[in-house]
Parts: structure tokens; sequence; C-alpha cells
């Protein structure tokens, strides 16, 4: 029966309070559980539970993230979106927050929840190894940010591997079917519903039929939910190339596929060595070779004991004790919004969620950022951005040093601008702020790229490209980061390199990523002869924009449309002649880094930095420092010396030019 709010763990609580009521009417009730965020050297857990319970959970998380690292020989592991874990103590607690199915509570113990931001890890302690529940997910989540780009068997066969971890107090075993022994799973990967006669495991499965492995490796991305035996069988190929220490051969294999386009059964002879037929059977032999355990943890073989046991024994990588930890408590308002802040994630408790938030800011007491910051999120999602700015506002006088709000006030600029394919507004702020989040966490790869988004707006091509650079080293496979880098390249007229990188998107399995890439092809020829692109529409201000991420290079101000060129040419000869547009500033914007010796405001307005970089001594001018675009100060001062400065400029000379940006550190 699959866990619900009938489950009787969820009510045994209520019965034992009752029968304490009836025996002692006179007992106090008990006194609300205390919350803490427990840490260790890579998790930081929320939870409400026992020492003992937690520091399991704790526990478990680096036992998991220690054998990932032993399975594909890394000494460091990249995890540049944060990761917040949740771990209840009780099933009331869970399955209040738990996603629904049909109306009812996940069976399952644990979930995993994605997002851009952050991603989060749910755990019911009340249950039994409940991180076996998303250790699937966890797999997946390393692989993204700490193997290069694969094919889908490749990444699913891994996370099914390794769902099939069992730690133990002193011995640890991988290997087994990791259909088995899962109590709250009741149907295969894949499988739309559970026949009487469907297999019930992926060894049934593969013993039934197999598809060849040519097949296998070319089925694409992007699809939904693949068949069973695609789940069954990429589980039994990454088994064979683990065990069989083919990990090299398979990166090979991944280089001829992914970057030079070798086709499939081609790159197998090549990488591996044996025709895609031979492979197959290769792999097939393995599988018929191995002792499959049967029944409930028993690693007892199922066929003849000469066969290779299937699951290999190892060691515990880290013992209780061994993983040091440290505690941190919350108050009850603290920990209820950091639990809504969560739930507003899930569609069907987000309602509740966001309920639970109000409640927690409706008394001055309990009110917090944390609260105001999850709500600014919902509102966000609304895309009621006025709303999420007046949330933020509030959580900002409650908490101005709290990162996340850092975070989501410049996450509601670039969001706005992009649903209005208009211009970021505020951009000097929204890079001040992304500034505060990477002091905070250097490595939070979508920080890096909506900085790279802001300074280009502000005309830092260089500047832009170096955040750009960073983002992508942190998350190789995110494709809308090679996008962005592409854009940059346009706008700096690297044609070669955004050529090369918008060739390989147009390609990508995500269709709405190839579109733009495609799209940019195509408008190359003309920003090559014109340095504009034709406008789709009118924009209120032509200037680099938040849609650059979305496949459009900055426009130039001081452009003329065709439609407008025409309609100037055909107007009748006795109206005034309009004002002669300005003449394009076809310069191209350079980046200096140096420090600044001395400010001159002599002739106020205007300004005259004089920036040294190495030997030489650069002047730098703005018509206006009080409309100058600033990075890293609220305003402009005629008092700043010696300090480091990076600035973006169009030359004028081999010691001069004139200000674009100026970013003060």
């Amino acid at each position: 029966m699959p866990r619900s709010i009938f489950h009787p763990r969820s009510f045994l609580p209520a019965l034992l309070l009752c029968a304490c009521g009836l025996s002692n009417a006179s007992s106090k009730p008990p006194a609300p559980p205390k919350w803490f965020r427990v840490s260790s050297a890579h998790f930081s857990v929320l939870t409400n539970a026992e020492d003992k319970k937690s520091g399991e959970a704790i526990l478990r998380l680096e036992q998991m993230r220690d054998i990932f690292s032993q399975l594909f020989r890394k000494t460091k592991l990249r995890l540049p979106e944060p990761l917040e874990v949740i771990a209840l103590r009780s099933d009331e607690d869970y399955l209040r927050v738990a996603p629904l199915r049909q109306g009812q509570p996940i069976a399952a113990p644990g979930f995993f929840i994605a997002g851009d931001d952050r991603n989060y890890i749910v755990l019911d302690l009340a249950a039994e190894d409940s991180w076996r529940a998303v250790s699937r997910q966890f797999a997946r989540l390393f692989l993204y940010f700490n193997y290069p780009p694969t094919q889908d068997w490749f990444d699913e066969g891994f996370a099914q591997y390794f769902s099939s971890l069992r730690l133990g107090d002193s011995q640890s075993q991988i290997g087994g079917d990791p259909t088995q022994n899962l109590p709250w799973e009741h149907k295969l990967p894949g499988e739309s519903s559970a026949a009487a006669n469907s297999p019930k495991s992926f060894v049934e499965l593969l013993n039934r039929q197999w598809m060849p492995v040519s097949e296998l490796f070319s089925m694409h991305r992007g699809v939904a939910e693949y068949p069973p035996l695609f789940y069954a069988q990429s589980w039994i190929v990454m088994h064979y190339l683990l065990n069989q220490n083919k990990l090299s051969e398979a990166g090979a294999y991944f280089g001829l596929v992914e970057i030079q386009k070798v086709p499939v059964e081609q790159a197998i002879q090549q990488a591996f060595g044996v025709t895609a037929a031979q492979f197959d059977q290769a792999v097939k032999d393995y599988f018929h070779s191995r002792a499959w355990p049967q029944g409930p943890e028993s690693g007892k073989p199922a066929n003849a004991t000469s066969s290779p046991n299937s699951v290999y024994q190892f060691p515990v990588p880290a013992a209780a004790g061994q993983v040091g930890s440290s505690g941190k408590e919350m108050t009850d308002a603290q920990a209820k919004a950091l639990v809504g802040e969560m739930a507003v994630r899930l569609p069907e408790r987000r309602e509740q969620g966001e309920k639970d938030l109000r409640t927690v800011n409706s008394d001055p007491k309990t009110e917090n950022a944390i609260a105001h910051r999850g709500l600014a999120w919902a509102h966000m999602e609304k895309k009621e951005f006025d709303q999420a700015g007046e949330e933020l506002a509030q959580a900002s006088e409650l908490d101005r040093h709290d990162p996340w709000v850092h975070y989501y006030l410049a996450l509601v600029k670039f969001r706005e601008a992009q649903v209005n394919r208009g211009p970021i507004v505020g951009v000097s702020n929204m890079v001040q702020d992304l500034l505060a989040v990477l002091d905070w966490n250097p490595d939070f790869a979508e920080a890096h790229n909506m900085l790279a988004m802001a300074r280009l707006q502000g005309g830092g091509v260089h500047a832009a490209m170096d955040a750009i650079r960073v983002a992508i080293q942190l998350s190789p496979r995110n494709e809308q980061y090679l996008l962005n880098s592409a854009q940059i390249d346009l706008a700096g007229k690297n044609w070669d390199d955004a050529t090369a990188l918008l060739d390989r998107l147009k390609n990508s399995s995500d269709p709405q990523i190839a579109q733009k890439a495609q799209k940019s092809l195509s408008d190359l020829p003309t920003l090559k002869k014109y340095g504009v692109l034709p406008q789709e529409s009118a924009p209120s201000e032509p200037t680099a924009t938040a849609s650059t991420a979305h496949g459009k290079p900055p426009a130039s101000a001081g452009k003329v449309s065709a439609d407008k060129a025409e309609a100037d040419s055909a107007s009748d000869d006795n109206t005034p002649s309009a004002p002669a547009e300005p003449e394009l500033d076809k310069r191209k914007v350079q980046y200096l880094r140096g420090k600044l010796v001395s400010v001159d405001c002599s002739q106020s307005p205007a300004a005259t930095l004089a920036i040294r970089a190495g030997a030489r001594t650069v002047k730098l001018r703005t018509e206006n420092y009080k409309s100058l675009l600033l990075v890293g100060a609220d305003e402009f001062s005629c008092a700043w010396a010696d300090r480091p400065i990076i600035a973006n400029y169009k030359a004028g000379g081999k010691f001069d030019g004139d200000l674009v940006s100026v970013e003060v550190q």
C-alpha cells in the first residue's frame, strides 16, 4: 500500500496523544520541535529531527558524494547550483509538503526539486533509508556538473546504477538491480501502468527482450519518458562499462559522436575497438554471466554460485563519527519560512506555501526576510514583477546582508527585461547585487551568467565575456550559457567564434536553443554588413537587452530602420526635414583594467579619468559623468583616486578615448 495520509505512522502520534490525554488530563502538550541547521563539509540540512536521525542524513549525503567521486576518479567535485536539504522528523510533517499524484502524497519518502537557481532534497526521516529515494537524482545532479555532455543512455544508466547503492554501518554494496527492494515503487521507469504480466525488475525485462546497442545509443535527447527497456538496457551497459574499466573508451566515444559528429556505429568501432554488433554481444554475455540477487536486501545470487556476483561489497567511505558537522538552532518562524520557500516551487503546494509565508509575515515578531523572498519568487513565477519587487524591498529592510535577497533583486530585473523584451532597468544596481552574491558563493554559475548579460548591456563586451566563461566552466552542459557566449561574441564582432558556437547549437535537442541559434546564423550576414540587425518591433531603447540571452545581439544606438528611411524619402517636399540622425559610432568597445590615478572635473559635467595600466596611462573622457553607467558605486565622485577600476571605452587614439561604462572595485 502506498504511503499516504492514511499510512499507520501518520496517525500513530495522534493516537498516543489521545491515550496520554485520557490517562492524565492535566499533562502539558509536548514542546514544539526545535529546528536546526546542521552543516558538514559539503552539505547543509534544515531539520527538526533528533541528533541521531539528522546526523545519519548528512552522513549518507557525504557518503554518496564520496562514492560518486570514486566511481569517476575525481578528486574535486563541483556543485555550482546551491543544494538545499530539508529533513523532516515525521510522516505528518513530510506528507504536508510532499508532491501529490492523483491527489495523494507520493509514496517515496524523499523527493528532489530542480531549479535554475537552486535545487532541493526533502527527506522523511521517519522512513528507513529515505535517502535512497533521491539517490538517482543525486547522481544525475553531480553528473551534470562534473562530466562532459553525453547521450541520455549514459546519464540514465549511471543514475540507475548509482541508485542500487546500499549503505550500512560498516559495509556498502552497489550493482544490484535498482528496481528491486524499493517498497515505494510499483512499476518500472517509463512504464505507464503496472499490468499483471509486466516485468517487475530490470533483470526480468532483460531476460525477455533486448534492443541493438546501436539503436540504444541513437535514441535522442529530449524525450519526456523512454520505454522501460531503455532504462534497463542503459543500466546494464553502464554496469558493464564501470566494472570492465571502459569509462575511458566511453569518453573517447562521446568525443567522436558529440564533437566530431561521427556516426554511432563508426564511433563504437573507433572507441571500443569492436563493431557495434560485437559490443552488443559483449554486454549481453556480461549480463547473462552475472549472478543477480533476489529477495529483500539478500545479496544472494539467483543462479549458479560459480557465476560472478553482480553486487560489489566495499567498506563505507566514511563511518559515523568520521564526518564532522556543526549545528545552529533556527527559530520556528525561520524554519517555517524555509519550508514554505521550498513548497512554493511545487505547483500543487504553491497556494498553501504562500499562505504559510504570509502567516509568518503577519506577525511583526515572526516576520523575516526568508518569507518575503519566498513570496517574491512566487510572484516572479506569475510574472508579477512589481509585487515581487515590493516583497524584496521589505526583505532587504529586514536583512540587507541576505545573499538570496541580493540574488532575487537581480533576478527580478533580469526576468522582467526578458518578458518585456526590453533593456534591464537598473542594470548598475543589478551588477552590484550579483557581485555581492558572488562574494558569498564564487561558484554560483547562474549569477555569473546574469552578470555577463548585465555587463553586455553596459557595453562591456570583454567584462561580459570574462563572466560568461566562468559560468560555462562551472556548468559546461548548459547550452543557454553557450548561446549567451555566442551573442557576446557577436556583439564584440568575433564572427568566427560566434559562428562555431551557433553551428554547434543549431543541432541542439532543445528546440528553443536550436531555433535561436539558427536565427542568429541567418541574421549574421546582415549584422556583419550593417553592424545592426533588422528590428522585429521598435523597442523603447535600442541598447543591449536581456533578450540578448535569447538569441538577439545588442542593437546600436542611433540606428535608422529601413521602414523609417523609406518613409522619410517618400515624404512631401514641403515637409520640413527631420534632423539628421547621428552618424553610427562603429568604434569597437575596448576593455581596460588598471588603477584610477585621478579624476579631472574642471569642465563639469564632463570628466576625464586617468587610468594607469602597466607602463601606460590612458585618459578616458565622458561628456556627462552624471549619466555614466557605473558599477560598484552609487554615484560618480570627482575625488576618486588610487583605486582599482575596470573601464569599457571606445578608443580615440593610443592613450585616450570615450568612456562607455566604469566598474569601481
